[in-house]
């Protein structure tokens, strides 16, 4: 399905600017790196390819490019089809290639650490903000969600060093949890278009991201080192700093750093003053040791700790919660909002030892998330009157385990078969207790809640084993074929309510199906590739899904419908065809995608009650990105993208599909990168296709100025920055966000846009 005007206006601007088409950042994206015209090192490669000869497996992988020249970054990790371990930040996975970005099926980008610092990431909202084809929706001011071909929440997978970050308990639609990662903890952001479930399971229908964490440093040998970062925001008052240690001693390697943010109540812009119950604070926490066993293998020890407290479901307060029909909205807070997690690994390479692998990885992971919540009684008394409501909190453990292994049979003209297994395994605790209005009491129990959030004691696992086949066709055309068989199951005891009477009802459910894909790529010349695929997609209802027991959607005499049980898992198959070109000047990428999904999970409304049903939906779109050199330092760079989004059950636009939106800008860059200058405009149509489910009609996040509808807008905006120093150890930057003060809000959220805003920053490396 074609719709002309998006593709006239992709014309017009390529004429006009023939590097629009761009990443909004050069590595930003990462759709290329300027050659700094002395070695240069890369993102690691991570493909199951030629091993790369070196010493040791962690080979810097430095490349000598001429100067002039750009080269698309490798994407590590399992996303282009050759499946191998990642390079978890630092350390060079054991496993390398030659396979790029250029040369995979895929649309993908990469977010580097130097482009998260000119960024002035203070959060994963900003680090990602901007990115091709990426819309950042926010609830709450400490919130994130990522939306990546018009889905987001539960059909984005989400990984932090190669372990899902989604469970059982991740909510429906947008929610919070990408913003539980500190930006100051991240060697690198990766992020893949299309379906990753052949590789990575359940989850994955829109998208992947995977967030690479930082290592020491072996390549330097022995030595100490640390770094301070301190960043102002004036558009909310808030403070973030952050510390870090690393070094290298011998055979093993250590790395840790710590971070705080106090955030203030944002100011909006457009002379509307501050937006109240914006404010938060979070703190962070990170340690990891690397031991190198010998020359090829290496062991990975990993903790982390993530808290943010006091933060509001923005939308939930006035004045938001006065566009909504009825204004019943409870208020909310979060506290904690947490998440854990620990991990060990063993990877490396088997060269001549084993004749079943060359390389392998292996991972035990513990992850928890907890979340407490606070919610209050609705606007009939003055807000600062009011009592608890009532409180919850549930907390889910998932112990993990996962194991890849390759063989490289390209002599043999067999090309790289990958293959692994993965398993999780959760136990979720969950408790809610409601208080008087009155007296602030506990109630009675004939009087509480039906139930918690979520059943105590639930338990849910998933199982997968996947197979990939990395072959070379032909001299000029690669292909990439996944299969993979997964298996979920879960079970709980949720309370319903059978004529107003409470009873606990088992329930056990199992989940199972084969997917495939297949992506390739066909070399039409040095400069441009042809790439396409078919990618399926699968994703086994949750717990969340089927028994999630909110106020909104049940009470003391509603409750969870015993039909969701028997809904089925989504399935999708996308299908995308795409151009690459990268040559001296220009770096480009395009892409035409169409992404069907049955048995797609929609919360319909049945007499006043939220019901989960199975629906049909198909979903368009198209990307673009690049960047023109206009000499070494200067460039153009932009981005585009649209999304369409049909109910086709219903004949009703799916909730929440991203408006148009385009980056067009102008940077320049030192070669060494030590200092840089880049403008922008990052604009953005009016969205007012919008589902009439009641659900989102009553949903205050899509009221702006009383209408029904998110009006269009675009933001001018600059960074810059300086290193200085004998050996670079200061550095300052300086950001200005929204220099118009134009009044926003991004489409679906809950925080208006952000106002005129600096962000001044300084930050001292040893």
């Amino acid at each position: 399905m074609f719709y002309p005007p998006r593709w006239i206006a992709a014309l017009l601007a390529m004429a006009a600017f023939p590097a629009l088409v761009g990443a909004q950042e050069t590595t930003s994206t990462s759709t290329l790196q300027p050659v700094t015209g002395q070695p240069q090192t890369l993102p690691d490669t991570d493909v199951v390819g030629q091993p790369t000869p070196s010493a040791t497996p962690f080979d810097p992988g430095n490349q000598d490019l001429p100067a002039g020249n750009f080269a698309f970054p490798a994407l590590t990790e399992q996303f282009y089809g050759g499946a191998s371990p990642l390079d978890f930040g630092g350390l060079n996975n054991v496993i390398k290639g030659e396979k790029s970005l250029f040369e995979q099926s895929n649309f993908g980008t990469i977010i580097d650490q130097e482009t998260i610092r000119e960024k002035q990431a203070t959060d994963m909202f900003r680090a990602l903000q901007f990115e091709p084809g990426v819309l950042m929706q926010q609830t709450g001011r400490g919130q994130a969600s990522p939306f990546i071909r018009g889905v987001t929440g539960q059909q984005l997978l989400i990984l932090v060093d190669g372990i899902r970050v989604n469970n059982s308990v991740l909510r429906a639609g947008p929610n919070q949890y990408f913003n539980t990662f500190d930006p100051g903890q991240v060697e690198r952001i990766e992020v893949l278009r299309s379906s990753g479930s052949v590789l990575y399971g359940s989850d994955a229908i829109g998208g992947t991201i995977n967030i690479v964490t930082r290592s020491a440093d072996p390549t330097r040998a022995n030595y100490t080192a640390g770094s301070f970062r301190q960043f102002f925001s004036t558009a909310d008052n808030s403070p973030y700093s952050r510390a870090n240690i690393e070094g290298w001693v011998g055979g093993g390697g250590l790395f840790a750093g710590a971070s705080f943010m106090d955030v203030n109540d944002i100011d909006i812009g457009g002379g509307r003053g501050r937006q109240p119950f914006t404010n938060y604070e979070q703190y962070a926490g990170d340690i990891k040791y690397n031991l190198m066993v010998n020359d090829d293998q290496v062991v990975t020890v990993a903790l982390s700790h993530f808290e943010q407290s006091n933060l509001p479901r923005s939308d939930r307060f006035p004045p938001f919660v006065f566009n909504r029909p009825g204004n019943t909205a409870r208020p909310t807070f979060f506290d904690p909002q947490q998440r854990d997690l620990a991990y060990i690994r063993w990877q490396g390479m088997a060269y001549n030892i084993n004749p079943l692998f060359d390389t392998f990885t292996t991972t035990f992971s513990y992850q928890r998330t907890k979340e407490g919540s606070r919610e209050f009684t609705n606007f009939s008394v003055p807000l600062n009157d009011y009592t608890r409501r009532q409180e919850g909190e549930f907390d889910d453990e998932m112990l993990g385990f996962q194991a890849s292994l390759s063989k490289d049979l390209t002599a043999e003209g067999f090309g790289i078969i990958t293959y692994g297994t993965d398993y999780y395994y959760e136990d979720i605790d969950a408790s809610r207790q409601r208080f008087s209005v009155q007296t602030g009491a506990p109630l009675p129990p004939n009087q509480q809640a039906i139930g918690p959030q979520y059943p105590d004691d639930s338990i849910a696992d998933r199982v997968g084993c996947y197979l990939n086949w990395d072959v070379l066709l032909t001299s000029r055309l690669n292909a990439v074929i996944g299969v993979r068989y997964e298996n979920s199951d879960q079970q709980g005891t949720p309370r319903f309510s059978f004529a107003g009477v409470p009873e606990d009802v088992f329930y056990s459910r199992t989940y199972q199906d084969w997917i495939g894909s297949i992506g390739l790529t066909y070399n039409l010349t040095d400069e441009i590739n042809i790439v396409g695929g078919v990618y399926e997609g699968y994703r086994a209802p949750t717990v969340d899904d089927l028994v999630v027991n909110t106020t909104f959607a049940q009470n003391a005499v509603q409750s969870p419908q015993l039909a969701a049980l028997n809904v089925q898992p989504e399935h999708s198959v996308t299908y995308e065809i795409g151009a690459k070109y990268s040559g001296e000047r220009l770096q480009l990428q395009i892409f035409e995608w169409w992404n069907s999904i049955n048995d797609y999970l929609a919360r319909d409304t049945v007499m006043g009650n939220t019901v989960l049903a199975n629906h049909d939906a198909f979903l368009n779109g198209t990307e673009l990105a690049g960047e023109y050199l206009l000499d070494p330092t200067w460039s153009l760079f932009g981005n585009f993208a649209y999304t369409f989004g049909q109910d086709l059950t219903i004949q009703d636009p799916i909730n929440r599909i991203p408006p148009t939106q385009g980056v067009l800008g102008l940077r320049w860059r030192e070669l060494d990168r030590r200092s840089y200058f880049e403008v922008f405009a990052w604009m953005v149509n009016r969205q007012d296709r919008n589902s009439n489910n009641p659900n989102t009609v009553g949903d205050s996040r899509f009221y702006v100025n009383g209408q029904f509808a998110t009006p269009g807008f675009a933001t001018l905006n600059l960074r810059t920055g300086t290193t200085w120093g004998e050996f670079d150890q200061h550095r300052v930057s300086l950001s200005l966000e929204n220099i118009t003060d134009q009044y926003y809000r991004v489409h679906g959220s809950g925080v208006d846009g952000t106002g005129f805003n600096a962000i001044f920053g300084y930050e001292y490396r040893q």
